[in-house]
């Protein structure tokens, strides 16, 4: 899986992770009136890596959690989605506004194949001081560049350069 090769997501090893992965949102998603050095506890429990400031706001949802790595000062507004199947780095002071879906999980063209139950990831990598508008849609095997901007609602299919702006559906960079 992590090599972005095929897998079966019903795994018993996966589904045992997955499984302790909806645990632990549990108590996170619960935790919006604790003090944030509580929350930050209970994100370094969920999280592959975890930089210092970096704030999630609940409710926020994953596949596994170890394999998203965020830098320092990240945030992520409330209601982020990250299908982390395969990893997931957000640079550091890189802002993400609500309800933005970060997807890694992909899925087979071949409809046998998928039939079979069987799919794979690719990475998502988005840099240093990026701004992410709400209800942006970042695809499988996408780089953000550093300090791009992605508008909101965007649905971004392919990467995007460093320093630039891309918005749309598909999103597109400003020219």
């Amino acid at each position: 899986m992590l090599a972005g090769e095929l897998y079966d997501a019903g795994d018993a090893e996966l589904q045992a992770d997955a499984a302790a992965a909806r645990a632990w949102m549990v108590r996170y998603n619960a935790s919006l009136g604790l003090p944030l050095a509580e929350r930050r506890k209970l994100l370094a429990e969920g999280l592959g890596a975890i930089g210092e400031g970096a704030t999630v706001r609940p409710p926020f949802h994953v596949d596994y959690g170890y394999n998203i790595r965020l830098g320092k000062g990240v945030f992520l507004n409330f209601n982020c989605v990250i299908l982390d199947v395969v990893a997931v780095t957000i640079g550091d002071k890189t802002q993400i506004g609500p309800g933005v879906q970060i997807l890694t999980a992909d899925h087979p063209r071949d409809h046998a194949t998928r039939d079979a139950g069987l799919e794979f990831g690719r990475p998502i990598h988005i840099g240093r001081n990026v701004w992410i508008g709400g209800g942006a849609l970042i695809l499988p095997g996408v780089t953000i560049g550093d300090d791009a901007v992605i508008g909101a609602g965007s649905v971004v299919t392919r990467d995007v350069p460093a320093g630039a702006t891309a918005f749309g559906n598909p999103a597109r960079v400003k020219g």
